[in-house]
């Protein structure tokens, strides 16, 4: 009797073990399952490569290709200003479209202004600033100054990166707008002019006048709400 019994009971324990194994397995299936999907899902959510400067270039030129809009709208507290992108600056119209496009400006800032001569966007204090340049990608652009424009009131033009280089490189994520009365044609061919205000200078003249301190950073912040792609 006693020897039935330990034969039932040794049985009950294996149908135990078997069954709590064949659940951890099905745990470990479920777990390598779920990673597999955010996996996925994060190569789906990229659409574009992080960009270099090895690639940015042949990047930009097949992205211009199929992104051809040249009309943007800045969205500020202060109003609207309305750019027209030149076609023949190549790839700073397909980078500025692209990061309009990839909602990059969205709550940058005007973050320099001189009074009289240009007010300067598309970087910010935050922290955020820094994660939306490293998923984008760190390039610089090459300068594009012989297509015979100048630095008028109302251009839109690519200050040169903050990295010291003797080519005058841009970097992609800013840009100013010349405010001068008669312009600044002292900057002509030192940097790239690739755009100029169709509308909205009044909007440029009110943001140009805001206090600042002596880093020329505004004492109120002045925000880009976001910058959209327009007709």
């Amino acid at each position: 009797m006693r020897i039935l019994l330990f034969f039932i009971i040794c049985l009950l324990l294996s149908c135990e073990d078997k069954q709590t194994s064949k659940q951890n397995t099905k745990v470990l299936e479920d777990t390598t399952a779920i990673k597999t999907k955010l996996k996925k899902k994060k190569q789906q959510e990229r659409k574009y490569p992080r960009l270099t400067d090895d690639i940015a270039m042949e990047f930009l030129r097949e992205y211009g290709k199929t992104n051809t809009e040249d009309k943007v709208r800045i969205v500020t507290d202060f109003g609207n200003i309305d750019i027209l992108l030149y076609d023949k600056t190549i790839f700073h119209r397909a980078n500025f479209i692209f990061l309009t496009k990839e909602k990059y400006f969205d709550y940058t800032q005007f973050y320099r202004v001189v009074p009289n001569f240009i007010i300067q966007g598309g970087s910010s204090d935050g922290m955020d600033i820094a994660k939306r340049r490293r998923k984008i990608g760190r390039y610089l652009l090459p300068p594009d100054t012989k297509r015979g424009y100048t630095h008028k009131r109302g251009a839109i033009s690519m200050p040169s990166s903050e990295i010291e280089n003797a080519y005058k490189l841009a970097s992609p994520y800013q840009f100013f707008i010349v405010n001068q009365k008669g312009g600044s044609s002292f900057l002509d061919g030192e940097y790239t002019v690739f755009g100029e205000v169709i509308k909205g200078m009044d909007v440029v003249d009110k943001i140009n006048a805001v206090e600042t301190d002596k880093g020329e950073w505004p004492i109120k912040p002045v925000y880009i709400k976001t910058i959209e792609v327009i007709e």
